[in-house]
């Protein structure tokens, strides 16, 4: 029962600290991952002393890693990984071999053999998969270029571990025949040995290559008829898990496996349904892991030895983000790609505790060597999210401005539409403009996007349009329409309030998210106001009706009623507060309006049928 209480407890003191830290270092805008990290420095053994040794939460908690590569996975089809494989062998290869190089280099400078020195290269090239991943999906930066560079770097990072764990015994500073007989304890979770143990582990990656495309779409649809949640996700945490276990019990890397499961199971129809079910899981796992590291850090060493784990961090840091900015530089990334892509992976790696116990245990490197190296990988992790931080508020806003105020000296010509944003939506208006000859000015500030358009002959505003200096770089004075297909509602309503007051002639569209953003926007004097999902679900509406026997044209009417019945409904209730007694009774009579028009449409298409019926009799009569 004590036993059992102190897990209880533990398990409280856990969840106390990510509830407390995370939601306020997310409002800072410093990211869950620093909260967490935080969380972990504060009830750790060294500030508040509320958990102590974190080894084996730490191992339990790293399996939240292969559930982040499996999600990874899943966005991964393999056509998309194939175009990634230049920058997955080429980018991940280079970091990997040149940051081994040089800070074994700097090793041997600081009087180490040659073994430990690469020893120690090997295992501080790696960098963190859990944070990286985390840090740019929270910002919504994973499909840019930056992030894309820096997934392909960490993938290759997570296959080289296998050959890394297999060379380290090599490196071994006494016998070696004790190296050999460690290189052997690699693989001693099998019997197998030779080509038997190649023969496994090719088994196992055909298999589940070809169980994820021929096994589990009936598995899972045999599940599904269940129709039990939580049977689905059993299944679910079965597969990762099993993936796991196998690739464990050759050798490899578990995280790999769970990320080629994903990849092979990115096509399925299940796929959404797997990402909803093992989010929690992994959300709750990576942030237990995060805690640990924070945990972890051993502050009685850092107060004993502060200037040589001080230096350790920069150097290390220094090294890696040198290094990237080299490579992307040579891969020819956009510089604010390129800069975001090194900040965000000059750290150490969680693999790194793995690698140093593995090396302390095969004699490789000595416990006096490692501890700072714990100590200086945990501190690197612990300062990433500071970093990506730093990245954002002062590098980036630099280089934007520096292209920005570039920007103006380029004008030779004026446009008569200004399009602020091209995304999805911008994209569509943009495309159909350029298609009947009109030429506009895009502003948009993903500077992968900018890239891409000016290649395609748009001309492209690099910056936020909801500043008013780029509004009128872009020559909005002589503009006759603006375009604001903005996703930020706080910018639109920004771009909105800046151009209805200071350009009341210039027509405006703007996009808006729902019925709530249309209300503001009409206030603010917008008067073409398109809500960006509406189109879409009128459309499936007017198929909904045909598929339901409605003629052709009796859905388009119908459709066309709805639309404009609901578009002079919105103008009418945006006169009105939300919530109010006024605005939810005249909304229900203004859908009961629509019903009754609706319904008497109806009946005027059915006696026009009839008496279109009438109007020709049968011959001979």
């Amino acid at each position: 029962m004590m036993e059992d209480g102190g897990l209880l407890y533990q398990a409280f003191i856990y969840l106390v600290a990510a509830v407390c830290s995370v939601p306020l270092a997310k409002r800072l805008g410093l990211g869950s991952v620093l909260g967490y990290l935080i969380a972990g420095v504060l009830i750790g053994p060294f500030v508040f002393q509320l958990v102590g040794d974190q080894s084996d939460v730490m191992h339990f908690a790293e399996f939240g890693v292969v559930m982040m590569l499996f999600l990874v996975g899943l966005e991964l089809k393999p056509t998309l990984l194939w175009r990634l494989r230049t920058p997955i062998l080429g980018m991940g290869g280079l970091q990997l071999t040149a940051t081994t190089v040089v800070l074994a280099l700097l090793g041997v400078v600081a009087g180490l053999s040659w073994q430990s020195a690469v020893a120690i290269g090997l295992i501080l090239a790696m960098s963190s998969t859990a944070i990286v991943l985390q840090t740019l999906s929270e910002k919504g930066l994973i499909k840019t270029q930056a992030g894309q560079s820096s997934f392909s770097v960490l993938l290759f990072q997570d296959i080289a571990v296998i050959p890394i764990l297999a060379a380290l015994p090599l490196l071994a500073l006494h016998d070696p025949s004790a190296s050999i007989e460690a290189l052997r304890q690699t693989h001693e979770s099998v019997a197998l040995e030779g080509w038997q143990q190649t023969l496994a582990i090719f088994a196992i990656i055909a298999g589940i290559i070809i169980g994820g495309h021929f096994l589990m779409r009936p598995i899972f649809r045999f599940i599904a008829k269940s129709r039990l949640r939580e049977i689905f996700t059993a299944a679910a945490l079965v597969l990762v898990i099993g993936i796991a276990l196998a690739m464990q019990a050759v050798g490899l890397s578990p995280a790999l496996g769970a990320f080629l499961a994903g990849v092979v199971l990115a096509d399925s129809e299940y796929r959404h349904e797997l990402e909803s079910n093992i989010e929690p899981f992994k959300s709750l796992l990576l942030g237990l892991f995060f805690i640990s590291v924070g945990a972890s850090i051993d502050f009685v060493l850092l107060l004993n030895e502060p200037l040589l784990i001080f230096s350790l961090v920069v150097t290390l840091v220094a090294v890696k983000l040198i290094t990237l900015i080299a490579i992307g530089f040579l891969f020819r990334l956009p510089t604010t790609d390129n800069f975001l892509f090194s900040f965000a992976l000059a750290q150490g790696g969680e693999f790194a505790f793995v690698l140093f116990a593995f090396a302390t245990q095969n004699q490789v490197l000595t416990s006096e060597i490692v501890d700072p190296l714990i100590l200086t990988v945990a501190i690197s992790m612990l300062i990433t999210p500071i970093l990506i931080v730093v990245h954002d508020r002062l590098l980036q806003p630099r280089l934007n401005v520096s292209r920005t105020a570039d920007t103006p000296d380029n004008i030779d010509d004026i446009n008569p539409v200004i399009i602020a944003g091209f995304g999805r939506f911008g994209q569509v208006v943009g495309r159909l403009l350029h298609a009947n000859g009109f030429n506009t000015t895009v502003l948009d500030h993903d500077a992968t996007q900018i890239e891409l358009l000016r290649k395609f002959g748009y001309k492209v505003f690099y910056g936020d349009a909801s500043q008013t200096d780029l509004l009128h770089a872009a020559g909005i004075e002589q503009a006759k329409l603006l375009v604001i297909a903005i996703g930020d509602p706080e910018k639109v309503m920004k771009i909105a309030d800046h151009v209805s007051k200071n350009f009341p002639d210039l027509r405006i569209i703007a996009r808006a998210r729902g019925r709530v953003d249309a209300y503001e926007l009409i206030r603010r004097g917008v008067q073409l106001v398109h809500r960006e999902t509406f189109g879409a679900g009128l459309d499936a509406g007017v198929e909904a009706l045909r598929c339901l026997g409605f003629r052709a044209y009796q859905a388009v009417r119908a459709g066309r009623t709805f639309k404009y019945h609901d578009e002079e409904a919105i103008r009418e209730l945006s006169k009105l507060r939300e919530g109010e007694a006024q605005y939810i009774s005249r909304s229900i009579q203004l859908r009961a309006e629509l019903e009754a028009l609706l319904q008497r449409d109806d009946e005027q298409f059915k006696n026009y049928e009839d008496h279109a019926w009438e109007a020709a009799p049968p011959r001979g009569k």
